[in-house]
């Protein structure tokens, strides 16, 4: 382990640092392996004095940096709190992942560090270069997928690798059995091995790594908006005095507690329990929160709250904004075309009652805060995957096309899981994708009811919660968690997540 000294900070650098694994690689189509690369030289710093014609000369370049940032497997050292390191100069790896006499993931990176990641499916590392550098780094995100020695090698492959501009990520799937195992990528490769899966991953210039969940503890049925530079996020309260917790993140994936929509002791005098799935959106020139909750007849209703602020406080309506007692109605979504039209989604809670679950939409008023038309059924619960029911749904607009995604089944159940469809308008009529795009997992079990959204990066993400795989319907609770969203035939898809490996920032 060493010790450096970076523009008169002092920074932990692991010499002999431990690092990441997994499994899985498919066989892509005119592929270009990049090349290796050493540490570059220091650039000359100007002085940044005067000329003789008294302009002050540019001024000094950044030096060249390399932030390396491990993966949630990797072995840290003792005494070393971040999961990076920062280096002078710029750092490489060719993304090959060789197994030690221990069984773990070692990958040597062009400065002769060694990182050490736990067990033999592979090594994870984001290298993500400032400053200027003699070699610079990719003018975008970019993805090696590096393939171990078990790989079904495609025909005419000559590389142990794949490029891929942008992210591509892995869950750790590793299927079947014996001598031909599919790796199921986030992209639609599907690699195969004879015995276990290796997959190494780097990424380059994608702004570092996270891991699932962002959220540990409960938070069910996250409605989450964005506010400028910061995302805020609202979860299921039930019968908490406390009304919506809210939580706020400026890159989705660090929270921290920001109030509620409802302090203690203000909670609508209409709701008598059952305070579920809150969303806040952007409504004119201010903010709602629409949610369900108990009327007093002991029926399920629609509410809504408004603000100035995202944060609050916020003024309820004092009387649900939708109540429909027979049999109820739950998780309002609002959703505002391109054009400016506004509208509230719900679904009829049939399922309480062993009837169909049918969603409807209706235009609202400019305000957000009351109906001006009539109500339009776009989905119900008719393919065998969805069970009982259908709801949490939660609608976008992409090039051109509506995408409704909805979640089907029972949410404390394995078979809880999300679908999507498409239509040409906001009101129907919609089309189902088939089968769900995200599914229980070895990782992660009953996945759904979220929000769809851009992140950080200007991808689309995926907002959701999911029980711990061997804990559904029991502690910590329903944890939430954020994947990408990839666009394959002009459907969205959710292929390797639930992901709880490390994977680039949303």
């Amino acid at each position: 382990m060493r010790w450096l000294l970076l523009g008169g900070l002092l920074t932990f650098g692991c010499g002999d640092s431990l690092g990441e694994s997994r499994d899985g690689g498919p066989l892509p189509d005119g592929s270009t392996p990049d090349g290796g690369g050493g540490l570059d030289a220091f650039l000359p710093i100007d002085s940044g004095r005067p000329t003789d014609s008294g302009t002050p000369d540019a001024p000094p370049p950044e030096p060249c940096r390399t932030r390396i940032t491990y993966g949630s497997a990797w072995f840290r050292p003792g005494g070393h709190d971040a999961d990076y390191d920062v280096v002078d100069g710029r750092v490489t790896w060719d993304g090959s992942c060789r197994i030690d006499g221990s069984g773990n993931s070692v990958a040597t990176l062009s400065n002769g560090w060694e990182p050490v990641f736990r067990g033999a499916s592979g090594c994870i590392i984001a290298l993500d270069v400032s400053g200027e550098c003699a070699e610079p780094p990719p003018d975008r995100c970019r993805t090696r997928i590096g393939y171990g020695s078990s790989w079904l090698r495609a025909p005419g492959h000559a590389a142990n690798h794949d490029d891929v501009n942008g992210v591509v990520t892995w869950d750790g799937t590793c299927g079947g059995s014996g001598s031909s195992r599919p790796a199921p990528l986030s992209n639609g490769w599907v690699p195969h091995f004879d015995g276990r899966c290796e997959l190494s991953f780097r990424y380059e210039q994608c702004g570092g790594l996270y891991a699932n969940p962002v959220v540990p503890t409960n938070c069910a049925d996250p409605g989450v908006a964005r506010d400028g530079d910061r995302y805020v996020m609202a979860c299921t309260s039930g019968n908490s005095a406390t009304g919506f917790p809210l939580r706020t993140s400026s890159d989705l994936v660090h929270w921290s507690s920001a109030g509620a929509v409802f302090p203690s002791g203000t909670r609508p005098s209409w709701g008598s329990g059952d305070f579920w799935a809150p969303e806040i959106h952007r409504v004119g020139d201010h903010w709602v929160v629409y949610y369900s909750a108990r009327s007093g007849d002991g029926s399920l209703a629609l509410g809504a709250a408004y603000a100035d602020d995202v944060l609050g406080p916020y003024t309820d309506l004092g009387a649900p904004l939708l109540h429909d007692p027979s049999p109820g109605v739950i998780d309002a979504h609002f959703f505002e075309a391109p054009d400016g039209r506004r509208f509230l989604t719900w679904k009829i809670d049939g399922n309480a009652v062993g009837a169909s679950t049918p969603i409807y939409i209706r235009p609202l008023a400019d305000d957000g805060l009351s109906f001006t038309g009539s109500r339009t059924q776009i989905l119900t619960n008719d393919r065998s995957w969805e069970g009982g029911l259908v709801e949490g749904q939660w609608m976008i607009h992409h090039e051109g096309t509506y995408y409704l995604f909805y979640s089907a089944n029972g949410y404390a159940t394995s078979r809880y899981a999300v679908g999507v469809a498409r239509s040409s308008s906001p009101t129907g009529p919609f089309t189902k994708l088939g089968d769900p795009i995200l599914t229980t997992n070895h990782a992660f079990g009953g996945p759904g009811h979220g929000s769809v959204l851009r992140g950080p990066s200007g991808e689309w993400v995926h907002v959701y919660h999911s029980w711990l795989a061997g804990s559904i319907g029991g502690s910590p609770g329903r944890v939430a968690l954020v994947d990408r969203i990839h666009w394959r035939d002009g459907w969205p898809r959710m292929d390797a997540s639930p992901n709880p490996r490390s994977q680039p920032m949303p």
